[in-house]
């Protein structure tokens, strides 16, 4: 995974959710921006997001996280963050509800709300997921409507009154029940796996010198698939009978023989390129990984 949705990244994949007159940084430091759930997409891909996301989900459809998923079967809130990575899955035709995407810079003004990954309801490790009644329903709907109105005023204010707002729906939420049933995988090792084989695809092919990986080691993608480590190292060893680091290394060592064969960059463009501090270590792993140093490759092809 070469990095994680963007604010920008989430509006090219929804064409015309930006309005007119709208900016990425609509609130003088940070962006928030409410939509209907109305055309919302089927099916989100399984990815960190680095904004955060309450929604107000009315309709049926599955939460995958990467060691559980969870039955959306009635009204339900949901809290992301930039850590934990989710996707969705809609099964009936109709879906509705709100949602308000915000970054962190957003309620840093907000002494309130401004620590989010602190807050038990974005805390790594804690239940995103909360069913409010009919009432609660009835209400939460209204806040996300009185912001879809305010967001498009012209009240010099408004921003505050959204962080208000914002602050309504976290304590709506923890009046609600928290989602207690969690499903398990039938084969959890073999979902981490392959997840993490996705996520290490997605970080290539490097493209540019200037790029460098962001995902190096066993510890950098439990980090982005919120698994422990060991989780992650014992069902990759179990699944592909070979380890993370050595997934990781033969990857590597593919994308730098394509790199040394097909472009001009030089060793050191090549091994920043692939994260390694100093060209040194990347000579030093290359020749363990091959048997030759990077030159040598190079100089063979004709």
């Amino acid at each position: 995974m070469k990095k994680s949705e963007s604010v920008v990244d989430f509006y090219k994949r929804q064409p015309g959710h930006l309005t007119d007159g709208m900016t990425l940084n609509n609130a003088g430091l940070g962006h928030i921006n409410i939509f209907s759930r109305e055309n919302c997409s089927v099916v989100t891909p399984y990815s960190r997001r680095d904004f955060y996301k309450v929604s107000l989900i009315i309709g049926t459809g599955k939460l995958f996280y990467a060691d559980r998923w969870i039955q959306i079967d009635r009204p339900a809130l949901l809290f992301s963050n930039p850590v934990v990575p989710y996707s969705w899955e809609a099964e009936s035709e109709a879906q509705s509800g709100w949602y308000c995407l915000f970054t962190e810079d957003f309620v840093q003004h907000s002494e309130r709300i401004n620590s989010l990954l602190e807050s038990p309801l974005f805390k790594l490790g804690s239940n995103p997921v909360f069913f409010p009644d009919d009432t609660q329903v009835n209400e939460i709907a209204s806040i996300f409507g009185k912001m879809q109105v305010e967001i498009a005023s012209e009240y010099v204010h408004k921003y505050d009154i959204l962080r208000s707002y914002l602050h309504l729906l976290i304590h709506e939420a923890m009046k609600a029940s928290p989602a207690e049933e969690f499903g398990s995988y039938a084969n959890g090792a073999a979902r981490v796996s392959s997840l993490f084989i996705e996520l290490l695809e997605r970080q290539f092919p490097i493209d540019s010198p200037t790029i460098s990986l962001n995902l190096k080691s066993p510890v950098d993608y439990a980090k982005a698939l919120s698994v422990h480590v060991n989780h992650l190292n014992r069902s990759v060893k179990e699944v592909t009978g070979k380890t993370t680091t050595e997934h990781i290394a033969a990857r590597v060592v593919k994308e730098a023989k394509a790199l040394l064969q097909h472009t001009d960059w030089n060793v050191s463009e090549i091994a920043y390129s692939l994260g390694f501090e100093y060209p040194s270590y990347f000579s030093i792993f290359f020749k363990k990984q091959t048997g030759m140093p990077p030159n040598r490759l190079r100089n063979a092809v004709v």
